[in-house]
């Protein structure tokens, strides 16, 4: 399948999303032309999406790239696109970018009530249809707007609130998330990135199973094989350096692989607040001659990385999905994760990587495949299959077919 899987659960029911029709070998250029065509069915010309952080952020991450490529494909189809978000320090409060305008005002807490008010008062012009991402917060648009609509719901947030914010306020995000949003968002289309996500949002937010749609992530082309892969064993890892990508876990895994597997080497890349406690970490394992922490890198030294790796991990506690995984596997590396919803769909168990259920675990995982060559080969082979059917174009008209399908329903059509 392209961009998005059918859902055993809405059998004998036609998801919107399920893009399984389009086939691996639909080009981007046709998709371009389907979404403007599937649009223009459905009475869809301009789009409000609303997004916490923008791709300029300093703390942007895989949300918003998913955000940006889609909007992008969408302009590109036709679509007039306008994103409110939040101010990005050194961005002015509003842009244009690969054809989609681009409106930053107010800080991260602000920009609820302001943008949600500037739509219901429609301040920069009407809109056929909106997109929600709901980051944690959400916007409440099931509330004050009545047209076409679809969210985003990446994963459930759930123990981020602790690591994230002082005690009350995580409580506070707790009851937001858990308690009083779900109820208005019940009846709302709410696309998800996998199907373990799409699992946790039933069973924790209590939502309508017909009402949630699988959409994966894209890939960008420029992940791709090339180059020869490092001498040593190396281990790579890419994402922000905050509490919930557990950065801290990883490193206690490689310092336990690290008798097991001597040439083992790891560059982490990224940054973020804990990179001074991760330094000290590191240090205090003795571990600064073969752990890199290397900051931010350029796309063309990401991808380096990546090729030449042998392996990519993450020792995230939540993920909708699991980018940097699926990005290196298209470089032909294979994982070493953790089992949470999101990695189990990111990465193909057993075939291009592996799942642990615990930082031990992980170590384990990472001996097993760093210190066998066959099944290295194997599941970079794997990791190489499972990345094709990954496209952003599918994504793009999977989450458009979504939207449409609402617009259409409410026509009466």
């Amino acid at each position: 399948m392209n961009g998005t899987h059918a859902d055993p659960a809405n059998a004998g029911t036609a998801d919107p999303a399920d893009s399984t029709e389009l086939g691996l070998s639909t080009a981007a250029g046709d998709l371009v032309e389907q979404m403007r065509a599937l649009a223009a069915e459905a009475g869809i010309r301009t789009v409000s999406i609303l997004a916490w952080r923008d791709l300029d952020d300093p703390e942007a991450g895989g949300s918003e790239v998913h955000v940006a490529r889609v909007a992008e494909l969408w302009a590109k189809a036709g679509l007039d696109i306008t994103m409110r978000t939040s101010h990005a320090p050194g961005h002015p409060q509003v842009a244009w970018r690969d054809g989609y305008r681009v409106i930053r005002k107010a800080g991260r807490y602000l920009v609820f009530p302001r943008a949600a008010f500037s739509e219901i008062k429609r301040w920069h012009g009407n809109r056929d249809a909106l997109v929600e991402i709901w980051n944690g917060v959400p916007w409440f648009s099931p509330v004050w707007c009545r047209g076409p609509k679809v969210v985003w719901l990446h994963h459930v947030h759930d123990t981020m609130w602790e690591m994230s914010l002082p005690p009350r306020l995580a409580s506070l995000g707790r009851a937001l998330e858990f308690k009083i949003a779900p109820p208005f968002y019940r009846w709302t289309d709410v696309i998800t990135l996998s199907q373990s996500s799409k699992r946790e949002l039933q069973e924790k937010l209590g939502l309508r199973p017909h009402r949630l749609h699988v959409v994966p992530v894209g890939i960008d082309d420029i992940y791709s094989p090339g180059g020869p892969k490092s001498i040593d064993p190396h281990v790579v890892a890419v994402g922000r350096l905050v509490p919930v990508k557990r950065f801290h876990g990883l490193v206690d895994a490689l310092v336990a692989a690290k008798p097991r597997v001597p040439a083992l080497r790891a560059t982490l890349v990224g940054d973020g607040y804990e990179r001074d406690a991760l330094e000290a970490q590191i240090a205090a394992a003795d571990a600064t001659g073969w752990i890199t922490l290397a900051g931010r890198v350029s796309e063309e030294e990401k991808i380096r990385l990546y090729r030449e790796a042998w392996v990519a991990a993450s020792a995230s506690a939540h993920e909708g999905w699991g980018m940097t995984l699926t990005e290196a596997a298209a470089c032909g590396t294979p994982a070493v994760a953790t089992r949470i919803a999101g990695h189990q769909d990111a990465v193909a168990e057993g075939r291009s990587g592996l799942l642990a259920d615990d930082d031990q675990g992980l170590a384990e995982a990472l001996v097993r495949l760093l210190n066998d060559r066959e099944l290295l080969d194997r599941m970079t082979r794997g990791a190489l299959e499972h990345a094709q059917q990954f496209t952003w174009p599918a994504t793009a008209y999977s989450t458009l077919a979504v939207l449409a399908a609402d617009a259409r329903r409410r026509r009466g059509l």
